[in-house]
């Protein structure tokens, strides 16, 4: 399916599981607050746990769509990063598409409308539990060099993947803490 295809389409899940993000939805996350302003969308007290700070993952793309499926699916959602999902075996979540990911294919002159994501995903990367630390989730991206981490929801059977957090959400988290 090309991209124009994709933008006429209202919604194109075309029956694949767990597809919540809708091209056209608004961003999942609000835009920067002025420093020092409340952000609404964080706890009333000083974010101690990953969960505090992470995004749910709303929007997924499947292992066998098409890259450029999915810079349309960032695009719209307002997010650098999808998780993917393995639509062979029940949909569960394998692996992470970054906008470095898409961007790594176009500067090797891939073509974007027949590459596949999983040839270009993550799998198996780091993920974090949701009840881990901000500091933990830091060090953890600082160590692997990951500007988005998978979060685990370690009470699920075989700690499904719940959320995500970025490098943004980590370092407001560590900003607000030494305010």
């Amino acid at each position: 399916m090309s991209i124009s295809q994709l933008k006429a389409l209202d919604d194109w899940s075309g029956g694949r599981p767990a597809q919540a993000g809708r091209p056209g939805a608004p961003p999942t996350r609000p835009g920067p607050a002025a420093p020092g302003a409340p952000r609404p969308d964080m706890p009333p007290h000083a974010p101690v746990t990953v969960a505090d700070v992470m995004r749910p993952s709303a929007t997924t793309v499947a292992d066998t769509d098409h890259v450029a499926a999915a810079a349309y699916l960032m695009k719209h959602a307002h997010t650098a990063a999808l998780l993917v999902l393995d639509t062979q075996h029940g949909g569960r979540a394998v692996g992470i598409i970054t906008e470095a990911d898409i961007a790594q294919a176009v500067a090797d002159g891939r073509d974007v409308n027949d590459v596949r994501i999983h040839e270009l995903m993550t799998g198996r990367q780091a993920a974090i539990a949701a009840a881990a630390s901000i500091r933990e989730a830091a060090q953890i991206m600082l160590a692997q060099d990951l500007r988005e981490l998978p979060v685990t929801d370690a009470a699920a059977q075989g700690a499904g993947l719940i959320g995500i957090v970025d490098i943004a959400d980590v370092c407001g988290a560590l900003l607000d803490a030494a305010a």
